[in-house]
């Protein structure tokens, strides 16, 4: 059974940066898709950025050039850096594996302004 847990969340001020991680256990690592997504407060689950098992990104057009999304496929951990943090990025963002649809427990963030 595939699983991923995410960690890394936290609260920090506007401007700041943090580093999410997603770890998975199962399946086959270096053959998944795999996204981050965020949900803000009373607002839908929408898609941060993802990976291709051939390391392709994509990104929401609200985070480009701040957040950037890698894997470790030795490790079977994908990270999402998130630099120059705003508020408008509050939300509990969850990890996504895209061919089991699987998704993660999420991890909180807060950015302070």
């Amino acid at each position: 059974q595939v699983q991923a847990v995410e960690s890394g969340g936290g609260l920090v001020q506007a401007g700041g940066s943090l580093r999410l991680s997603c770890a998975v256990t199962g399946g086959i690592f270096r053959f998944l898709t795999i996204g981050w997504h965020r949900q803000a407060p009373g607002k839908q689950r929408d898609l941060v950025a993802a990976i291709t098992t051939g390391g392709r990104t994509n990104y929401a057009d609200s985070v480009k050039g701040r957040f950037t999304i890698s894997r470790d496929n030795g490790k079977k951990t994908v990270f999402l850096q998130m630099n120059s943090l705003k508020p408008e990025d509050t939300g509990v963002y969850y990890c996504h594996l895209q061919d089991s649809n699987t998704w993660g427990q999420g991890t909180q963030v807060t950015v302070s302004s």
